[in-house]
């Protein structure tokens, strides 16, 4: 019973925090280009479905005051298209940009375009991604709901399963997760990459915490 009161409790704050974050990153007006400089590797933030890069802006500055260049991809817009077209996207920026040895940090469904772009023609761009509560396996609620967006999250979606199949770049990935996670119950565990479990849960709160960056460093160092 304490494990349940528990994890209704998670699911109503994480709800609450996305909330919040999603009507504060409407008044962000941080100039993108404003968070190039630095000196240590450069840094490419993908955030998730319907969130735009501004709902990262806690990691962002916590990545900036590490020293690491960031950027972000405009237009990826609320990353609401498919994770093939997002990829394509990504690696259209890293090119126009001429980024090299990035590493790629993402919030969910950025860090299935990450994983996607890492195995595809600009992989050798990417040092590696530090992805942050990511569907890898998919999820079992995405069955339940109506817009194929949302859809596309489970298992036996294209996009995921052939993700499934890239196994070559997971030694490259970090994947952090919350013990419980109100939309991936399966959490983001991903055969051969290094997990990091934190013993909280959310989806979205995950990102306010600073300990969640604590995974970049073997892949920053």
């Amino acid at each position: 019973m304490k494990d349940v009161l528990q994890s209704g409790a998670w699911w109503a704050a994480d709800y609450v925090d996305a909330l919040w974050w999603q009507a504060k990153a409407l008044a962000i007006r941080t100039d993108p280009a404003s968070l190039h400089a630095g000196s240590r590797a450069p840094v490419v933030v993908l955030p998730g479905i319907y969130e735009t890069w501004t709902f990262m802006q806690p990691v962002i500055d916590r990545l900036h005051r590490r020293g690491h260049p960031v950027h972000v991809v405009e237009s990826l817009r609320r990353s609401h298209r498919p994770v093939e077209e997002m990829a394509e996207r990504v690696e259209e920026y890293l090119e126009a940009a001429d980024l090299r040895d990035v590493i790629v940090v993402a919030h969910s469904k950025g860090g299935l375009a990450g994983k996607r772009v890492m195995a595809g023609e600009c992989g050798d761009r990417v040092r590696g991604m530090l992805a942050i509560a990511t569907p890898f396996g998919g999820s079992r609620y995405a069955r339940f709901m109506w817009l194929p967006s949302l859809r596309a999250f489970s298992s036996r979606h294209p996009s995921i399963a052939g993700l499934a199949e890239q196994t070559e770049v997971n030694s490259r990935i970090v994947s952090v997760y919350a013990r419980f996670d109100p939309h991936i119950p399966e959490r983001s565990e991903l055969p051969g990459a290094t997990n990091i479990m934190l013993d909280t849960g959310g989806h979205f709160r995950i990102l306010r915490r600073a300990d969640v960056l604590d995974g970049l460093t073997h892949l920053a160092d």
